[in-house]
């Protein structure tokens, strides 16, 4: 779905949209198992800057929710991440903050992202916030012990015998140091 400034200068758009599993990008870390489902509505803001200048940034606020499978960032084992967001953004058009000097940058207009050309695409939207809502690294369990580095077994099926050295050989210029120092 594509909200373009003509026809939101006539009326807001509603939207109740689905994405079927590979209907969106969303890059090689994660699969997306279930359908997006997204519902909301997009909004003409315009702003006066000036007596002549108006701007008009597109708001768009709604929700989504789907879920994604993975993988472990520890283990390495499959895992699946449901995701639920609500959103409410505000699309400036590029460039119109151009030739402003340069200030400090209010919480509010940290907030503000920007399109290009006659509106905004709804799955772009959807992308951008799927990948906000999913945390950086994820984790089985918050307690996920991980592979051992030594064999690469999985700590959380089975123990294994390596011996994990207790210091690592590299700071051992800087221990002689600290013990020449200590003199």
């Amino acid at each position: 779905m594509f909200f373009e400034i003509k026809d939101l200068e006539l009326h807001p758009i509603e939207f109740a949209e689905r994405f079927e599993p590979g209907a969106i990008d969303l890059g090689s870390d994660y699969r997306q198992i279930t359908l997006i489902e997204s519902n909301g509505r997009a909004d003409l803001v315009e702003e006066h800057h000036g007596k002549h200048k108006v701007i008009q940034d597109i708001r768009i606020q709604g929700r989504l929710t789907t879920s994604l499978g993975s993988f472990c960032a520890r283990c390495l084992e499959p895992l699946t991440e449901d995701v639920k967001r609500e959103f409410d953004l505000l699309y400036r058009p590029q460039g119109a903050d151009a030739g402003r000097d340069e200030m400090s940058v209010t919480d509010a207009e940290a907030e503000i992202s920007y399109y290009e050309g006659e509106g905004i695409l709804l799955d772009d939207v959807i992308r951008e916030q799927i990948l906000l809502a999913v945390p950086l690294k994820l984790t089985c369990r918050e307690d996920c012990k991980g592979l051992c580095p030594q064999c690469g077994k999985n700590r959380n099926e089975e123990e294994c015998s390596c011996v994990i050295p207790r210091e690592e050989p590299r700071w051992a210029a800087l221990k002689d140091i600290r013990g020449k120092l200590a003199h």
